[in-house]
């Protein structure tokens, strides 16, 4: 299965308790989509999971998964992303977008000017970010908004930013510049 035929839904982060229970966290607008679609997939596609979800720990969920009975077996799959055959998924709606089609995506300026391309999506609890690696190869984050993103192309494979300036005022505080 390509990385074009998949779709990484979450991933195994720690484990809980003895009993093998795990703890992922999820990239689904809904946590409890996780286990919406049914089974799941290690990146390669060589390896099947049944999750079943058990509850939350802090900002995770916690999951059993189906033949991991053990703290010792659970810990071996820490690192693991949960994946999906894309097909399994509906199509987005208009202007919604699965991460996997925005990373990698050219980032133009509004006169077409390439700075750089999408490097990931975070959520930290205030909304979206957008990481972009620019042309001179540092990062720059930007809020996921119509405000900082106005425009996506993802058939022609760009986006299009608003990169704001911002300078000190006469107190040290950022103003829109």
């Amino acid at each position: 299965m390509s990385a074009e035929e998949k779709i990484c839904l979450g991933a195994i982060v720690g484990v809980h308790g003895i009993r093998g229970e795990v703890k992922v966290k999820t990239f689904t607008e809904d946590e409890r989509n996780l286990t919406k679609y049914g089974r799941l997939l290690n990146e390669a596609g060589t390896r099947e999971f049944d999750l079943k979800i058990v509850g939350h720990s802090k900002e995770l969920l916690r999951v059993k998964v189906k033949g991991v009975d053990d703290r010792n077996l659970a810990e071996t799959l820490i690192g693991t992303g949960l994946y999906i055959e894309r097909s399994r998924l509906p199509e987005p709606e208009e202007d919604e977008f699965y991460h996997a089609d925005l990373i990698g995506l050219e980032a133009r300026a509004k006169n077409g000017e390439v700075l750089g391309e999408v490097n990931a999506l975070y959520n930290f609890g205030a909304g979206d970010l957008i990481e972009l690696k620019m042309a001179d190869g540092h990062f720059e984050m930007l809020p996921f908004t119509m405000e900082y993103v106005p425009d996506i192309d993802i058939k022609n494979g760009f986006i299009i930013v608003e990169m704001m300036q911002f300078a000190p005022d006469d107190q040290g505080e950022p103003v829109e510049g």
